[in-house]
C-alpha cells in the first residue's frame, strides 16, 4: 500500500487531497497547525479508513515538527511514496514589502519555501531507497513566470524561489525514481475549496472562459494523477489550473 503525506490536509483543498488519495486505497498523514475541530471532523468522516488515515498536528515553519510528520509516517506505515506540500502560511492584509515586519516577512519564507526543503531533506533518503517518490508543491496563478505580485510580495517571492527548487529537484533526482512537480490553483475561494466538479458547474462563474469556478476536486484530480507509477514521465512541470482565466488574461495583453 502506497502513503501518502498531506501537509494542511484537514481542511480546503488539502482535505480534498486526503479524500482522493483515500478513495484510491493510499494511506494517507494529513498534519494540521490549530484546527482540532477540523482535524476530528475529518477522522469522523474517514472513520470507515481510520486503519489508513494519521493526523499529525504540528507547524511547518518549525523544522522539528516538520522531522516529526516524516518520523511518525514511517513508524505507522513503513514507507513514504508521495509528499504534498498543501501547507503556506498567507497574509490576508494587502501591505507593501517596506510594511512587512520581520516576523511576518520569514513566516512566509520559512512555511512556504523552507518547510520543502526540510520535509524533502527527511523523505529524500526513503525515497531513493525505495526508487520511487513524488513531490508536489503548490503556487499561484502563473508563479512559473515568477511576476511581481502587489501587495503580496513575501509570499509570491517565496513561491517564485519553490519554482525553481521544485525544478532542481526534478532533475536532481530523475535518476531515483522521484519526480516533483508544481500545480498552481486559480482562484478557488470559499467553500469551493472542498467542492466537487458538479457543483462548481452548476453555478456559473464569468470570471473564466470555462464559465466556472476552480474546486478541491479538481486540484486533488491533478495530484493524484502526477502520483501515478505512469506518470513518471512529468517531472519539473509547472501546472496552472486556472479555467483559462491566465490564457484570457495573456490575450487581452496582447
Amino acid at each position: 500500500m502506497k502513503h501518502a503525506l498531506i501537509t494542511a490536509g484537514t481542511k480546503g483543498l488539502g482535505k480534498k487531497a486526503v479524500e482522493a488519495f483515500l478513495s484510491k486505497g493510499y494511506s494517507v498523514t494529513a498534519t494540521y497547525r490549530s484546527d482540532l475541530s477540523a482535524a476530528e471532523s475529518l477522522r469522523e468522516e474517514f472513520s470507515h479508513h481510520q486503519d489508513r488515515l494519521l493526523l499529525l498536528q504540528g507547524d511547518v515553519t518549525v523544522k522539528k515538527d516538520l522531522e516529526h510528520f516524516i518520523e511518525a509516517s514511517m513508524n505507522t506505515f513503513g514507507r513514504l511514496d508521495c509528499l504534498v506540500n498543501n501547507a503556506g502560511p498567507y497574509i490576508f492584509e494587502r501591505k507593501k514589502l517596506a510594511d512587512y515586519s520581520d516576523e511576518e516577512w520569514y513566516s512566509m519564507i520559512e512555511g512556504n519555501l523552507s518547510a520543502v526543503f526540510h520535509l524533502f531533506k527527511k523523505a529524500v533518503p526513503i525515497m531513493r531507497e525505495q526508487q520511487f517518490g513524488r513531490l508536489i508543491t503548490y503556487g499561484f496563478q502563473d508563479a512559473g513566470n515568477a511576476p511581481g505580485w502587489l501587495n503580496r510580495s513575501a509570499f509570491s517571492a517565496a513561491k517564485a524561489g519553490l519554482v525553481s527548487l521544485t525544478k532542481t529537484i526534478a532533475y536532481e533526482e530523475a535518476e531515483n525514481g522521484i519526480t516533483a512537480n508544481m500545480v498552481c490553483p486559480g482562484n478557488i475561494m470559499g467553500d469551493m475549496k472542498e467542492a466537487d466538479i458538479v457543483t462548481a458547474r452548476n453555478q456559473y462563474d464569468p470570471d473564466t472562459p470555462i464559465g466556472r469556478s476552480g474546486t478541491g476536486e479538481d486540484i486533488a484530480r491533478i495530484i493524484t494523477f502526477l502520483c501515478e507509477d505512469q506518470s513518471d514521465f512529468i517531472t519539473g512541470a509547472i501546472i496552472d489550473a486556472n479555467g483559462g482565466a491566465d490564457v484570457l488574461r495573456r490575450r487581452a495583453e496582447k
